[in-house]
């Protein structure tokens, strides 16, 4: 089992920053994927960023079109990632939702809401 914590988040005005965390714990392996995702009222859950952790080799990270050159993702250790977000906007409202996946098995977080106002 893994268990995910988020934090961070909040109330920011438009044109504001914030950022998120996602802290792993339980049985996590050094090569992980760690996401982002987010989902606001009415829509579905979308892909915001993912990086990819290999022993012995540079992070890989992808980024949604939407959120690119605005949104960095980072990690701590192996099993914290962070999320700054930078010139939020209105339309980046949503619950933020943090993914670890093992390949065989995948754990979502129970969310953190990122509310942007005009």
């Amino acid at each position: 089992q893994v268990q995910l914590v988020e934090s961070g988040g909040g109330l920011v005005q438009a044109g504001g920053s914030l950022s998120v965390s996602c802290a792993a714990s339980g049985r996590t392996l050094s090569d992980n994927l760690m996401e982002w995702y987010r989902q606001a009222p009415g829509k579905p859950r979308e892909f915001v960023v993912s990086m990819k952790s290999e022993a012995g080799r540079d992070s890989t990270t992808r980024y949604a079109a939407s959120v690119k050159g605005r949104f960095t993702v980072s990690k701590g250790d192996a099993d914290t990632m962070y999320l700054q977000m930078n010139n939020l906007k209105i339309e980046d409202t949503a619950v933020y939702y943090c993914r670890y996946d093992l390949g065989w098995k995948d754990y979502w977080g129970q969310g953190t809401q990122v509310t942007v106002s005009s």
